[in-house]
């Protein structure tokens, strides 16, 4: 199988003052196709230092792919060491200045003196077209591994990737067909995934098993190869059927499905309806909802009673019942599914009431306590949560378990 290592280049990226999407956008695209990133360096703008990152990152991986760099400023060095890694030198490319002198005409802008430097390519090596902007990428091939220099704009980075190097990939991969399935689940951490699946999830499988989370989603990226494409999609669907029913209704979707747009499909299908009244998930809840096409056939109604006066004015919760146990409990959270459902007539309601912090916590009633009801004709489920990680995620992950609570009564 081959693998990829990625540079990132620029001091912005080294004091925090941008934020590397480009490696995580890279990463999810490669495997994706099946070809893993082994290792990745973030780099600052000297010369020497990504000639050692390139060298590093050429000893970990078959692919390398560099991003940032590329500009017209004096700290834009990418092409610089591109040379100097390969022994060569820059050379002006006559077509690539025509390109560039163009770019800026159409525009009726002068061309700084500076943007010549993006004519300049190392000897020996490849242009790789850019349509949006004024840098274009570098490919080369040496010793039978492929190095691909791409600018660190994220939206030229990932066209130019889209249109060049993918292909080049595919072509460099040829010799093995991968398969990559995606299961999504939600319920359980992933050391309790992990152990269900026993020694699925140990390295040097084939199929081999990853796993990613993100706010309580757990996605299993399940890669096969072989060296037909129908063997490899044979040996993916055996593993994702093996995997379905150990993990039962952990799994609730396949490749890009988020838990909203699979609430929203039961939901309509079944022909019911959802209203939702939320406290400290702050319309978190109707959003995801709301987020997918299609949703006002079933989506209805959405309160944000943040306060308890609006808790008792909006949804008819009695001031004492929430004097008595508080407005973040069991009562309270069933109070407000209840009362919603009721007010609009709808199959389903959602509460949540909780503590997203980072203040208003006691010891009895810590940041990340949160109560959440699903009412229906067929009674209130309630669940305690007690979630962690700071204020977003605290209501991400309310939001995210209740769609799930919703989603397994909607499986009845």
């Amino acid at each position: 199988m081959k693998k990829t290592s990625i540079v990132s280049i620029g001091n912005e990226l080294l004091n925090g003052q941008t934020v590397n999407t480009n490696t995580t956008y890279l990463s999810s695209e490669l495997l994706s196709i099946g070809i893993p990133v082994v290792s990745s360096y973030t780099i600052g703008d000297d010369v020497d230092a990504i000639i050692r990152a390139f060298n590093l990152a050429v000893a970990d991986a078959d692919i390398v792919l560099v991003t940032g760099g590329l500009g017209p400023t004096d700290d834009d060095l990418t092409r610089q060491a591109f040379a100097g890694y390969l022994g060569t030198e820059l050379q002006l490319q006559a077509e690539l200045l025509d390109r560039l002198e163009n770019f800026f005409k159409k525009r009726n802008l002068r061309m700084s003196e500076k943007n010549k430097i993006q004519a300049y390519i190392p000897a020996g090596a490849k242009v790789i077209a850019n349509n949006l902007g004024t840098a274009p990428g570098i490919m080369a091939e040496v010793k039978g591994k492929l190095i691909f220099a791409l600018p660190g704009v994220p939206s030229e980075m990932k066209r130019m990737f889209a249109e060049s190097v993918l292909p080049e990939l595919q072509r460099f991969t040829g010799e093995q067909a991968v398969v990559v399935r995606k299961l999504r689940c939600f319920g359980a951490g992933e050391s309790t995934i992990a152990e269900l699946l026993g020694d699925a999830c140990k390295r040097g499988r084939n199929p081999l098993v990853n796993c990613t989370v993100e706010y309580g989603i757990i996605t299993l990226h399940i890669i096969a190869t072989s060296r037909d494409k129908d063997t490899a999609r044979q040996m993916a669907e055996k593993k994702e059927k093996t995997i379905r029913n150990t993990l039962g209704e952990l799994v609730y979707g396949t490749a890009e499905q988020c838990l909203a747009e699979v609430v929203g499909e039961k939901l309509a299908r079944q022909g019911k309806t959802i209203a939702v009244a939320e406290s400290c998930t702050g319309g978190t809840v109707a959003g995801l909802l709301t987020d997918i096409p299609g949703a006002s056939k079933y989506f209805t109604h959405g309160w944000i009673t943040y306060s308890n006066a609006a808790k008792t004015s909006e949804l008819g919760i009695a001031a004492d019942l929430i004097e008595k146990y508080g407005a973040v409990s069991e009562q309270v959270a069933q109070a407000m599914a209840c009362n919603a459902r009721k007010k609009v007539r709808t199959d389903f309601a959602i509460g949540i009431t909780g503590i997203a912090g980072p203040d208003g916590g006691t010891e009895q009633k810590p940041v990340g306590l949160v109560y959440i009801s699903v009412d229906s004709d067929n009674g209130c489920d309630t669940k305690r949560c007690l979630f962690s990680h700071g204020r977003r995620s605290i209501r991400l992950r309310a939001a995210q378990t209740a769609l799930n609570m919703l989603r397994l009564r909607l499986n009845i």
